[in-house]
């Protein structure tokens, strides 16, 4: 099997997001399934694209490919093919070293709403090397005439349009929606993701009036306090595109962990 299939895998990984592992056989010794330079990429649920040579040696590879996209560490895995009796997987006779690295997420900024802010924060976002995704339920707003260069573009309403979006703990959500009906259809989903950060744009009495909304609901609390709002470092942001500096440093803040900001 050609590594091509592992290697679109990859990039198509990289475009929806999500994390792997990649395993690529690094040394041999004797008769050997696969040789040098083969690889597989492992999915958290065990699903594999490539082979690195089947049955049960294969089997323990994706067992701890899957730990290892789980921890985010990377090991080498030493395969004896010699005595079953002793737990070897295989008679071959030879031996396999399979380094087995993680393929993170990338960083990304979900942006809920694309009005004047939400296109200012795409357009930072993009230049601070996020990976940037977009969602409005306002078609014309969500697209690469109105918003140019983002990676990807999630039109319609937006429980829907977010339905095959995996969020992950390397998503950043700025919820720059046009008001409390925008934020109580996509909250309750977002709220509940694995995302590291989910700020909400608006007045604290906006944010009163759809957190009742959200309760009433059935929206846990503790779900509905893991929101950041009002969004936004304090630098007295007046214009969308100053709005958008206050976001991502607050964003930028949060990658970096300094609590104190």
């Amino acid at each position: 099997m050609s590594n091509q299939q592992v290697y679109r895998a990859l990039v198509e990984k990289q475009q929806r997001g999500g994390t792997a592992a990649l395993c690529t056989v690094i040394r041999t010794r004797g008769s050997v399934p696969r040789r040098e330079g083969a690889k597989m990429l492992v999915y958290p649920d065990g699903q594999t694209v490539g082979t690195i040579g089947g049955g049960e040696l294969e089997a323990r590879v994706v067992a701890r490919a899957m730990d290892v996209a789980t921890r985010r560490e990377a090991t080498v895995l030493t395969i004896p093919l010699v005595d079953p009796a002793k737990g070897d997987p295989g008679v071959c006779g030879g031996e396999m070293e399979v380094f087995i690295e993680p393929e993170l997420a990338e960083p990304t900024i979900l942006v809920v709403g694309c009005g004047h802010v939400g296109k200012e924060v795409a357009f930072l976002a993009k230049w601070l090397g996020f990976r940037v995704a977009v969602t409005d339920d306002r078609i014309e707003f969500c697209s690469p005439e109105w918003l140019p260069g983002v990676d990807l573009y999630l039109p319609g309403i937006i429980p829907d349009a977010l339905a095959n979006f995996e969020v992950t703990d390397q998503t950043y959500i700025v919820a720059v929606t046009r008001g409390v009906k925008a934020d109580t259809e996509a909250l309750p989903h977002l709220l509940g993701s694995p995302a590291c950060y989910v700020g909400v744009i608006g007045s604290r009495r906006r944010w009163a009036v759809a957190v009742q909304e959200l309760l009433s609901m059935g929206v846990p609390d503790e779900l509905i306090h893991r929101a950041k709002t009002p969004i936004g470092l304090s630098i007295g942001a007046e214009t969308p595109r100053e709005i958008a500096v206050s976001i991502m440093a607050e964003v930028i803040a949060h990658q970096r962990k300094r609590g104190d900001l």
